[in-house]
């Protein structure tokens, strides 16, 4: 019995790079705030009550200008890396998401910062997203660990990881302070051994004939 963990040969993962990562309902482009910001201001207003900020440590955004000024100050850096998720159906950018704590050395790396516009939100769109920077992080970056982490009490957000297939790993309690609130992290992730099983469940449910015309799933993604 080895005592002190298994040997590997493991080398290093790759960095995320400033290509655009395709899809056939979505392209992910690399955050430019010339071309993307007014588009995802947009279509980020569109939700009236701002309960998709309820949860992250920034905005809501009273206007344009400041979403612009948070964009320039905290989403161009090489971690997080962000992208900007364009719909082909909808022709226009309606979401965020990026890439976090990335570790080579180690090959882990998380998504977060997701943040999807109302017409973004339960959609065929929402869920390629997700696959397509699973697969970019395990397939093209050599990534052994991709994690995703939530507020405890971020019910949609837990459920969300489950039905994309990452195990639950556990909590820690007090991790942060956000908006004057204490922040206790749900911690999920998907390993490498796990992935080639849940890719091809993902593509089982991507194919086109799984949707209708107005792009309704047909079946429901299941990840066992």
């Amino acid at each position: 019995m080895n005592k002190i963990g298994q040997k590997i040969n493991f080398k290093k993962a790759k960095l995320p790079s400033n290509k655009s990562l395709q899809g056939h309902y979505v392209i992910l482009e690399p955050l430019n705030i010339t071309l993307h910001s007014k588009d995802l201001f947009n279509n980020f207003i569109l939700d009236k009550k701002n309960l998709n900020w309820k949860y992250l440590s920034y905005g809501p955004f009273d206007n344009f200008n400041s979403f612009k000024k948070w964009l320039k100050l905290e989403c161009l850096s090489k971690d997080p890396f962000f992208y900007a998720i364009y719909s082909k159906y909808h022709k226009q950018y309606c979401g965020m998401a990026s890439y976090l704590r990335i570790t080579p050395n180690h090959g882990s790396i998380e998504v977060g910062h997701i943040h999807y516009s109302p017409i973004l939100q339960n959609t065929v769109e929402g869920t390629e997203t997700m696959f397509i920077m699973m697969e970019n992080a395990f397939d093209k970056l050599g990534n052994r660990r991709y994690e995703w982490k939530c507020n405890n009490l971020n019910n949609y957000s837990k459920k969300a990881a489950k039905r994309l297939g990452f195990t639950f790993e556990g909590l820690f309690r007090q991790m942060n302070i956000f908006k004057e609130r204490n922040r206790d992290t749900a911690w999920f992730s998907i390993i490498d051994k796990e992935w080639k099983k849940i890719k091809k469940q993902f593509k089982k449910y991507l194919k086109k004939n799984n949707f209708d015309k107005n792009r309704k799933q047909i079946k429901k993604l299941k990840i066992t």
